[in-house]
């Protein structure tokens, strides 16, 4: 490649920011540009460093990666973002993605594996480590009934329907309490805070007709 890449870290574990950071700048073509102990300082630090590509933990405290994704998105369109995690959980990796992330690498892959995905989207590729791809083979339907319960489901599908609690509570006899409880159950199953994220779910989950 002509142009060196732009690479900035964002992991709440300084060894792993570190680590990654002193193999990363053995290659000539990768140039890491800032690191960051949580995503909001990641992105302060991404607006002045302009990096082409961010690799970012996916747990860390104050904000999630996932959260961390549509600020990213919103503020330097131009980033890729290349999701790490310790855990190949089809919730994490289908939610990274639905979100704009452009791949999702294990952290116990190989560094010349992390820098072939860095590699990969920063040509605008995707790039899903391997453990990753087999997860992701799964189907949909799949995905979603060994995460969430029949009622969850039934749940899910109302409140992306755009229903409110009370008539979620009303169409399945239920309480608002207990509608309350399963959507509490469903954001934290699949890692998700917002209605709107809950709706592009099911949608892209095929649960819902786009």
């Amino acid at each position: 490649m002509s142009h060196s890449i732009r690479v900035m870290l964002v992991d709440d574990h300084p060894l792993v920011l570190e680590g990654i950071r002193s193999v990363l700048e053995t290659y000539e073509h990768i140039e890491v540009v800032g690191a960051a102990e949580n995503a909001k300082d990641g992105l302060k630090l991404a607006l002045t460093t302009k990096p082409d590509v961010v690799l970012m933990d996916i747990n860390m405290p104050d904000m999630n990666g996932i959260d961390a994704i549509e600020m990213f998105k919103d503020q330097l369109p131009t980033a890729r973002l290349l999701m790490l995690s310790m855990h190949d959980s089809r919730e994490y990796i289908s939610t990274s993605t639905m979100y704009g992330a452009s791949g999702y690498v294990l952290k116990d892959v190989s560094t010349s594996e992390i820098v072939a995905a860095i590699e990969k989207v920063a040509q605008g590729g995707t790039y899903f480590s391997t453990g990753v791809s087999q997860v992701l083979m799964g189907s949909n339907e799949e995905t979603t009934n060994s995460l969430l319960t029949t009622r969850e489901q039934s749940v899910l599908l109302l409140v992306a329907e755009g229903n409110s609690n009370k008539d979620v509570a009303a169409k399945l006899d239920i309480s608002i309490r207990t509608v309350e409880t399963h959507r509490k159950n469903i954001k934290k199953k699949l890692g998700i805070s917002t209605t709107a994220g809950l709706t592009r779910y099911a949608i892209s989950n095929g649960l819902l007709g786009a």
